[in-house]
């Protein structure tokens, strides 16, 4: 443990006596090395992958173990210090921005895979584990997890957990709810709290669905058991391109009527595809409005019966270029377009703002072409990849954050697309949560009666609301002022906003 002496400080600002307070708690609990809080060892932790938030915590507390979580939580509770949990930091909604006033806990060093149980096909790892180094693991045995969000190579599924992310294969696998048995982990108090269970029920309320997507407002997750899948015998993946978006967005409803579910079905437009392929080569079409990457696994009698499937549907859709993977090599260079969609676009612009937001799959043309509009409105470039399946968007809007004007009309771009998205039918989030980002948006989908709703189960967990403070649910007043200033903007009232 962390015998260090810390001495006491010389300046009477309040900020720096509240972390000598916190420093001198923490030091017994942990490690020399697992504790830091000088400004150039914390400042690594002042944003995840939403750059344009950044805030330095009082310390930075990396644990080693369940015992050493358990205390760093009750000494912050006692204290009244905020807790932020954080995993890989890859989150892009500002979930994991710490507290000016509060300790960032790194669950980094929670990475061992625990069992790989082959006959029950779960998992049960601890929450700092890469999301691929699962499917890694399970790999010998013929199985693998199949929720693979893009940043896979990277995020945790302690993150994942929090965040319910999804993945390119999610409209046939589902989300990150959908393949989580078990969660455990500690409340704001320090105490171990368990959900679910490894068995396919568990007595009493099911609350794994509470806890998968709860951003770190509910408890500190320290280990997850998942389901694990077999590994198909057999993939195939169609690249179809369209001379419009419409078309191509009529398609991806026209599959799923036809009651085709694809192991994946992605889109992407134009200025999307021509950064991918100038990054990744991956053989897109570049002269197509909008291609889509519609995929096909389980046996080859299965696979060539629904890819001809989906074949005469997209041509009937009115597709204009038709290629399916020769091998298993150009599957995965399609899809190496797709998951690299995120760096290319980085490539192309100083910063990026990855929006995220669902909408009803036959409104896909109908966001595409307000979003097109919107950049000529706010003077900005937008790429657009969907998972078009389950109408989860991921508009990309390109800026440069050293230009304040810029960022104010990227702001204004992001919260107008979640706004839209509301007002045909959608959510303000699909997989990368609600954080700091969206707080405003909120405001936008829910009445202050549901708004108060959320709280009242965040207070259940975490009555004195110390973990992840300020994030996901608005306060009314907010919304209030969030309300008055809509109308100053021009933009249409929402009925929602009219409550407040």
């Amino acid at each position: 443990m962390n015998t260090v002496a810390t001495a006491p400080p010389t300046t009477t600002d309040p900020r720096a006596l509240r972390q000598a307070e916190v420093v001198a708690a923490l030091a017994p609990l942990l490690p020399a090395h697992a504790l830091l809080w000088h400004a150039e060892e914390t400042q690594p932790y002042e944003c995840d992958g939403l750059t344009a938030y950044r805030q330095q915590p009082l310390a930075v507390a990396l644990p080693e173990t369940e015992t050493q979580v358990a205390a760093v939580l009750q000494a912050c509770h006692r204290l009244g210090v905020p807790v932020i949990a954080r995993g890989a930091g890859t989150g892009l909604s500002g979930g994991a921005m710490p507290h000016l006033l509060g300790v960032t806990l790194s669950l980094a060093k929670f990475n061992r895979i625990v069992m790989i149980d082959r006959q029950a096909r779960t998992a049960t790892v601890q929450c700092g584990v890469r999301n691929l180094a699962i499917s890694e693991a399970a790999a010998p045995y013929g199985l693998y997890y199949a929720p693979d969000p893009s940043s896979q190579i990277a995020c945790t599924i302690g993150g994942n957990v929090a965040e319910n992310s999804g993945g390119v294969h999610c409209l046939k696998y589902g989300l990150t709810l959908h393949n989580v048995l078990r969660v455990r982990g500690y409340t704001a108090e320090g105490e171990a709290i368990e959900f679910g269970s490894e068995a396919l029920d568990t007595p009493g309320l099911d609350l794994v669905p509470l806890v998968v997507g709860s951003e770190g407002m509910l408890a500190v997750i320290t280990e997850v058991t998942v389901k694990l899948v077999p590994k198909p015998l057999l993939a195939r993946c169609i690249m179809a391109s369209f001379d419009d978006v419409r078309r191509a967005g009529d398609a991806v409803a026209a599959i799923i009527a036809a009651g085709i579910i694809p192991a994946g079905l992605e889109m992407m437009d134009q200025p999307m595809t021509a950064a991918v392929e100038d990054y990744v080569r991956a053989g897109y079409d570049l002269d197509a409005a909008a291609i889509l990457l519609c995929e096909s696994d389980g046996t080859p009698e299965e696979v060539a019966e629904e890819i001809q499937r989906m074949l005469d549907v997209l041509t009937g859709c009115g597709a204009t270029r038709l290629e399916v993977s020769k091998d298993e090599a150009q599957r995965l260079k399609f899809w190496s377009g797709r998951k690299n969609a995120f760096p290319a676009s980085g490539r192309i612009s100083p910063d990026y703002m990855c929006m995220d937001s669902t909408i009803p799959r036959k409104k896909l043309a109908e966001i595409l072409l307000a979003i097109a509009a919107m950049e000529r409105k706010y003077g900005l470039r937008c790429c657009n990849v969907f998972h078009a399946g389950d109408g989860n968007l991921h508009p990309l809007i390109l800026f440069d954050a050293n230009d304040p004007d810029q960022m104010r009309r990227c702001e204004l771009f992001g919260a107008e697309i979640l706004e839209t998205s509301v007002a045909l039918g959608g959510t303000v989030t699909g997989e990368h949560g609600v954080g700091v980002e969206k707080l405003n948006s909120m405001c936008v989908q829910f009445s202050g009666a549901e708004l108060q709703q959320m709280l009242a189960v965040k207070r259940a967990f975490d009555p004195a609301g110390g973990l992840n403070p300020g994030k996901v649910i608005p306060t009314l007043q907010r919304c209030a002022e969030y309300g008055r200033m809509h109308v100053k903007r021009g933009l249409l009232p929402f009925p929602e906003l009219e409550r407040f």
